[in-house]
Order: structure tokens, then sequence, then C-alpha cells
């Protein structure tokens, strides 16, 4: 967990008006203490991404959400993805093994 002002402080330019920005546009998600806004871990790697993003790479704030929202769709994709690959490697083998021969490629024909 992370506090905004060490937030800011490790992610130059970043200052606080853009940061809640992001908030407000749901590009990340913070909680509140008596203090200060908090970020988990997952949350402060995604304004370092989003900081290189706009910072490093020049991406238009107005691009962000879209990039953002691909990314997250990609990453919940790999999660059912990989949980797939665990339903499958649990089932009894012959039933596995039928799974896995559909999912090979086919050989292309005539060689």
């Amino acid at each position: 967990m992370m506090r905004a002002t060490d937030l800011i402080a490790a992610n130059r330019p970043l200052d606080r008006e853009e940061l809640e920005i992001w908030i407000h546009e749901e590009l990340v998600v913070a909680t509140r203490d008596a203090a200060d806004l908090v970020f988990t871990d997952r949350e402060c790697a995604r304004v370092r991404l989003i900081c290189t993003l706009r910072y490093e790479l020049e991406v238009e704030r107005d691009t962000l959400p879209v990039i953002m929202s691909l990314l997250d769709q990609l990453y919940e994709a790999r999660g059912r993805l990989r949980a797939l690959g665990a339903a499958v490697v649990a089932q009894d083998p012959v039933i596995r093994d039928a799974i896995l021969a559909r999912l090979a490629p086919e050989a292309p024909e005539g060689g």
C-alpha cells in the first residue's frame, strides 16, 4: 500500500491534480484513510504504466481510457485462459487428451 503523496513523489512529473483526474476517470482506484488516498500495489503499477504512457510515450489523455480498457480486457482474458488450462489439466486423461488434441494446430494438407 502506498499513500498518494509517496506515489506522486515516485512518479514525477505526476502531480496531485492529474492523479485525481485519473481516479475520477476510473483509470485507477484508491481508498482513503484518515490522512490521504491509499493505493494497492496493483494500482501503483497502473499509475506507473499510465505515467509511462502519458509522459514518456506522450499518449493523449483522451486515449488513456481506451488503452487501459484494452489492457484490462487482456489481463482478464489471460486469467480466464489460465483457469481454463487448470480445468483441462484436472480432467481424466482421456478427456484431457481429447481437449488438447482439438486445440492442436492442424497439419497443412500435403505437408
